[in-house]
């Protein structure tokens, strides 16, 4: 009887890869070399490497910790803490006046939550025939959109010959095989991985197209302010799609970035609707694909975040944290650019400081990036994209140095 082995539902499964960012860490981790260096995951890091906390954001954990004697653990509502997502929509939208009502806000688990969130609503109710993601892209938009059953397609994005935005190829993609209906996944700000973002003419054009196909925009928003330093050039392209007045479209955005709560889960779903009757039908049933799926966000992290956005004093703070982080960021993409051009690299390197946010597509091979990692302990994807705030004044040099080697070596 003690020998009895039960017949197993699973034995068709097979090993499934780790996630190539949590995989690189791994990696990292059984370094044993002092002098590795890490420039996968996006998280930012100060000069020295470690993790920081924003001091608008410590002072108030300090007010949410003094505020929530009373209700501290109970349940939220299902559609989350409403100060804190309406203060996020308003953050994101600026002064809507009466087109406020037309908008539907919920507080997700993060951007991944308020992604996932979006994409199984579009698909029950709008039954599009395909998403289409930039190529490349976030790796979990394919994730998700795969999970909730949508087909996926990829439109060109990136041109590893030029390093820029594909923009022609692009548009000719799209408007030859985009179908009415379909989603259109866009990065609001930061292209997350290339860093590459298109220009405000450029966007005008994606956004006449949305019209012309009948395509449905869905904003991914995980870097607002972050990327730039400034939150209304960096909610540029959503705050236009919106004033045209003529699309419904969907924001997934995200606090992971530019308030540090990464493992706080902070986001919220934004859904622009026609009216303000549809808007709240809308509600009712996000709310209940958010009973089915999480049943409640957590609390935490929210009330941080509004805390801030409600607080001018404290509002004011964090837009110069923000403003810290993505100054930062910049004196690193000169700073890399120049040290190879100062080496002699072969190739243009320019392109690492003119793209913009926290990710960079260095241009470099899988052969490249292998060398990279086997000569100078140096850790990044295989596409060649990096963390920009893995960089520091210290480790910089050492970078240029790595990159120098391998692109010489395998030119």
């Amino acid at each position: 009887m003690g020998s009895f082995k039960p017949l197993s539902s699973f034995l068709h499964l097979r090993p499934m890869p780790l996630d190539a960012i949590y995989s690189l860490k791994e990696t990292f981790k059984a370094d044993s070399n002092e002098n590795k260096i890490i420039l996968g995951s996006g998280v930012y890091r100060d000069d020295q490497s470690l993790p920081w906390v924003l001091p608008s954001v410590e002072k108030a954990d300090e007010i949410v910790a003094k505020t929530q004697d009373c209700g501290r653990y109970e349940y939220l509502p299902i559609p989350g803490y409403a100060p804190f997502y309406t203060a996020a929509r308003d953050l994101l939208f600026g002064d809507l006046g009466d087109n406020a009502s037309r908008i539907v806000s919920l507080h997700t688990v993060a951007g991944t939550g308020a992604n996932r969130l979006g994409a199984q609503f579009l698909k029950e109710t709008t039954h599009p025939s395909a998403v289409w993601l930039p190529d490349p892209t976030w790796v979990n938009h394919h994730n998700i959109w795969s999970q909730v059953g949508v087909n996926v397609k990829t439109y060109p994005y990136w041109n590893s010959s030029t390093r820029a935005l594909d923009f022609e190829k692009m548009l000719r993609v799209l408007s030859d095989e985009a179908t009415e209906g379909d989603v259109l996944i866009l990065h609001a700000c930061a292209h997350n991985p290339t860093g590459v973002d298109p220009t405000k003419e450029q966007w005008m054009t994606i956004a006449a197209m949305c019209e012309t196909k009948g395509l449905f925009p869905f904003f991914d928003c995980a870097y607002l302010g972050f990327a730039s330093g400034d939150l209304d050039e960096d909610a540029w392209a959503v705050r236009h799609f919106m004033s045209r007045g003529t699309l419904e479209l969907a924001v997934a955005q995200s606090f992971s970035k530019n308030m540090g709560l990464y493992g706080e889960r902070v986001g919220a779903l934004h859904l622009v609707t026609a009216t303000a009757e549809i808007a709240s039908n809308a509600k009712g049933h996000l709310s209940r694909l958010q009973r089915g799926y999480v049943s409640q966000p957590p609390t935490r992290g929210a009330r941080i975040a509004a805390t801030i956005l409600r607080t001018p004093d404290l509002y004011q703070e964090w837009l110069f944290d923000i403003q810290q982080m993505s100054s930062r960021i910049r004196n690193m993409r000169r700073a890399l650019r120049d040290r190879l051009i100062s080496l002699g690299t072969p190739g243009s390197w320019e392109h690492i400081f003119s793209q913009i946010g926290m990710f960079s597509y260095v241009g470099l091979t899988a052969e490249q990036v292998a060398i990279i990692e086997e000569y100078s302990h140096i850790y990044m994807l295989k596409s060649g994209r990096i963390n920009i705030a893995g960089l520091t004044t210290k480790n910089v040099e050492n970078v240029a140095r790595a990159i120098d080697h391998a692109v010489r070596l395998l030119p």
